[in-house]
């Protein structure tokens, strides 16, 4: 997988027949996602920053390319980067965020419309031109790689499904691999992503989102189901759980239903 993942990692993006793409946060719940069968995995800037002990947007590039290397090092299929808002205002920044992530080994990255420093969305211009040098810093690297446009303003409620729509297909417009508008308000609205354009879409299975089957997933044309910092928070809340009754009431009881060491050595072994 070393010597292109991005191809490879392409391969996967079939409208109407996603993959699963497991967000993950150290070596270990990398290798335990690819045992179980994931065929890529994907950096989380929440639950990274969670390891680090601090709440979500608050790491460095440096930081997240470091992060990246070491998952891409721990496993042997893709690895994708969120890698938030490109880690810089100016158009240059986010280009040389793209080419800083291949040269870590990821067979591509996310890049969302929100600044991270006010988090109100970049103006519709502005946005675009950063995409585009994203884009194109992309096409000009030495292999594959895939690049892919969020619409981050319908989840924090800046602007609605028609906006949103409109980025998206301009963000495809000036050269995005893949498009992405996390949690719409009614799958209806995904369906509607889905339908809008050419390109992979990506639906991210959180919150009200995972009532929802691959099976239905895959009728409306989604490529790719990535689950942000969805399993994270379910770990979170086996630690949050167990931690109350522990402490609460002395209550032991839920540390007795943990995977057996075992099961977990044979899951991290190489590959």
């Amino acid at each position: 997988m070393r010597h292109d993942p991005g191809s490879a990692f392409r391969a996967l993006h079939v409208p109407g027949d996603p993959f699963i793409l497991a967000n993950v946060w150290d070596a270990g719940s990398a290798r335990m996602m690819v045992a179980m069968g994931a065929q890529a995995i994907a950096t989380s800037s929440a639950a990274h920053a969670f390891t680090l002990g601090r709440p979500d947007g608050r790491v460095t590039r440096d930081e997240a390319l470091t992060h990246a290397a070491m998952l891409v090092a721990a496993v042997n299929v893709p690895v994708s980067g969120d890698f938030e808002a490109g880690y810089g205002e100016a158009p240059e920044d986010v280009a040389d965020t793209v080419r800083l992530a291949c040269e870590a080994g990821l067979a591509g990255i996310s890049i969302e419309d929100v600044n991270s420093a006010t988090a109100a969305p970049y103006p519709m211009a502005e946005a675009v031109a950063r995409f585009r040098a994203a884009a194109s810093a992309a096409r000009a690297l030495p292999r594959d790689f895939v690049l892919v446009a969020r619409a981050d303003g319908i989840m924090t409620g800046h602007y609605d499904i028609d906006a949103a729509i409109r980025r998206l297909l301009a963000f495809e417009a000036v050269g995005a691999d893949c498009l992405y508008a996390p949690l719409p308000k009614t799958w209806d609205d995904l369906a509607r992503i889905c339908a809008a354009t050419r390109l992979p879409v990506n639906a991210l299975v959180a919150g009200p989102y995972a009532r929802h089957s691959r099976a239905d997933y895959a009728a409306i044309g989604a490529a790719r189901l990535s689950l942000g910092s969805s399993l994270a928070r379910v770990t979170h809340r086996a630690i949050h759980d167990a931690g109350t009754a522990m402490f609460g009431a002395g209550d032991f009881s839920p540390l007795a239903h943990g995977l057996s060491g075992a099961k977990v050595d044979a899951m991290l072994q190489p590959e």
